[in-house]
């Protein structure tokens, strides 16, 4: 067997590592083994990569991999679980930044050489690999700007903003044409520096909490960028997993927006959300009081409940709630009441925040269920607690077609006995519309931190 025929048949496993990963990343109880496995496969790839013939330093190479794994071994120790979202944004851009940077290097290599002319197959992966590579880093770092809260939430738009984009990309694919087919600098940078200027004007009139979908958009492009990085450089092992981290993406975006109802269009040019936000505090809506508790009143309530259903929201993860509700379900188990999560697909800031926050805390995966599964249970439950959701709890999404959510499925909590929210203040959720839940009269509204508040709650109940 040559040295090329270990290669390719070390590429071949490492791509069904990665299927395998994945296959496992489909749900909670196996999303660990996923990710050791994905990592065996990616540790491989890149061992049969350093085995390549082409390789004829390693100096650099060895710099960038200890660089990557202190970054990446200090950041998996440090960063909380509140700000995952941000952490996988600035990843993926760190992706599409290398898939766009490794073009860059293939063209200026290309023309030092005195080439005229590139194979239209690798003129148009690189193209295509520096384009979608610079938007995504680009459009990633925007995204965690917004998470992290270093630029505003809400969607930022401009006069024109349509036009002017559409102008910037044309332009980008005009030079793009001009690059491919003319080996000129001067024409192939400013393209590169035009798609990453795209990528943060199609980012900033997108609001915070639609990140998640973007987020994931973002990904896909990222893999795409990969794949085409992989025709680049002839690496069968980054085709592959370029391709399924694309597919993947692309899969989960249209997913996500099917569970808030919108299209992607809409989600990238509608600048949804930002709305201004209510008064904090009781507040009432003309006749609609608000029914104000607290806590120990809650406890009781709790404490003498046959079924209890909590829903997490970010709300919940800013304020590292997690443990606190476990402590409080524990608590409520030992008393022969069933507690059981309710997940929305679109709770959090990105696919899948509750299930991993709530994982953190060692939540039993079989007591989380999803939003189809739940759904019917409602109309049986006795007590459900909603800590820190808002708009995915709403029935204007069932009720009102005047609603801007009107359509986006929803958590029905409003047909269980009684209903608890955890809220800080009355302030809108990202959509800018009032709550509806909030002002029926089987609701409690529990004004506080919900950390402070769980904490309160779990003393009511073990002083029972």
């Amino acid at each position: 067997m040559t040295r090329d025929d270990a290669i390719r048949l070390a590429y071949l496993a490492a791509a069904v590592l990665f299927i395998l990963g994945l296959k496992f990343l489909s749900t909670p109880r196996t999303a660990r083994r996923g990710n050791v496995v994905a990592a065996v496969g990616m540790l491989v790839a890149i061992v049969a990569t350093l085995c390549d013939e082409r390789v004829v330093s390693f100096t650099w190479i060895i710099i960038g991999i200890t660089v990557g794994t202190v970054i990446g071994a200090v950041a998996a120790q440090r960063v909380k679980m509140t700000a995952m979202p941000q952490m996988v944004a600035l990843f993926n851009g760190v992706g599409g930044g290398a898939a766009a940077l490794i073009a860059a290097s293939e063209y200026h290599v290309a023309a030092d050489a005195g080439v005229e002319s590139l194979d239209a197959k690798i003129a148009v992966s690189i193209m295509f690999s520096a384009i979608v590579g610079s938007i995504s880093f680009a459009g990633s770092l925007v995204a965690f700007g917004k998470l992290q809260e270093l630029l505003p939430g809400r969607p930022i738009t401009w006069p024109a903003q349509k036009f002017i984009n559409g102008a910037a990309l044309l332009a980008v694919l005009v030079l793009a044409v001009l690059s491919a087919t003319t080996i000129d600098q001067s024409l192939f940078f400013p393209m590169c520096v035009l798609a990453l200027l795209i990528g943060v004007a199609a980012v900033l009139p997108i609001g915070g909490a639609d990140m998640p979908v973007v987020i994931s958009l973002l990904n896909s492009f990222t893999g795409l960028a990969a794949a085409a990085t992989g025709f680049v450089l002839g690496n069968d092992a980054l085709i592959i997993a370029g391709t399924l981290v694309g597919a993947s993406g692309t899969l989960l975006t249209q997913l996500m927006s099917k569970a808030m109802n919108r299209s992607i269009s809409n989600v990238l040019f509608g600048a949804f959300g930002g709305g201004p936000a209510a008064s904090s505090g009781a507040a009432v809506d003309g006749d609609r009081p608000v029914r104000d508790t607290a806590a120990s009143d809650v406890g009781v309530l709790l404490g003498y409940a046959r079924r209890v259903v909590v829903v997490p929201g970010y709300g919940l993860a800013v304020a590292q709630a997690q443990h606190g509700v476990r402590e409080l379900a524990d608590l409520l188990e030992k008393r022969g009441i069933d507690v059981k999560y309710a997940i929305h697909p679109v709770a959090g800031r990105m696919p899948g925040h509750m299930n991993v926050l709530l994982a953190e805390a060692d939540v039993p995966y079989d007591a989380l269920w999803e939003m189809d599964e739940i759904n019917p249970e409602f109309s049986e439950t006795d007590v459900v607690i909603v800590i820190g959701a808002n708009d995915v709890v709403n029935p204007a999404a069932r009720d009102d077609p005047g609603s801007p959510l009107y359509g986006m499925p929803i958590l029905e909590v409003d047909k269980a006995e009684h209903v608890v929210v955890l809220k800080r203040s009355m302030a809108t959720g990202f959509a800018g519309i009032d709550n509806e839940l909030f002002y029926n009269p089987k609701t409690m509204m529990l004004f506080g931190d919900a950390k402070g508040s769980v904490n309160k709650l779990v003393q009511s109940v073990a002083g029972l």
